[in-house]
């Protein structure tokens, strides 16, 4: 686990960065937009993006430096990683119908367009979510399979 941990927050920082380009462009697109739920979810996009870089950031420096740091431990990262999920669920559920669902494909659309541009903000999204909890399962399991090895040794 000691070895996918970083690998994995490195790319939910990686996804991250990229989502806070595309939405900080959306924001600039949609300022002056009326339609308030678009404009409120664009920006929860945003949020996210900022809070998910900054913290697995964080988690990756401290993971990869090597000190010990409260926030680094493994429950607070599984706390973070649980609502880090949540909040992307919640941003890419809610962005789903709003873009039009499934049935908005962009198929016939040049590669630079609005349809792709906003599939792309919400695939983002579901990918977050999707690494949030494979990081959490995998972070679980190191934990389950750390105590088994540990259960038949007594330390003096």
């Amino acid at each position: 686990m000691r070895g996918y941990h970083p690998l994995l927050f490195t790319l939910i920082a990686l996804l991250a960065a990229a989502e806070l380009g595309l939405s900080a462009f959306w924001v600039h697109q949609v300022q002056h937009d009326p339609s308030s739920r678009f404009r409120s979810l664009i920006i929860l996009f945003l949020f996210n993006s900022v809070w998910t870089l900054l913290f697995a950031g964080a988690y990756v420096f401290w993971l990869t430096d090597g000190a010990f740091h409260v926030l680094a431990s493994i429950g607070a990262s599984a706390l973070w990683l649980t609502i880090t999920a949540v909040l992307w669920g919640v941003a890419a559920g809610l962005f789903d119908p709003l873009r039009g669902g499934s049935a908005a494909d962009c198929s016939g659309t040049p590669a630079l367009s609005t349809c792709r541009e906003l599939l792309a903000l919400e695939a983002i999204g579901w990918t977050e979510m999707a690494l949030c909890i494979v990081t959490l399962f995998a972070a679980l399991f190191w934990v389950q399979s750390t105590r088994r090895s540990y259960r038949g040794t007594y330390y003096v």
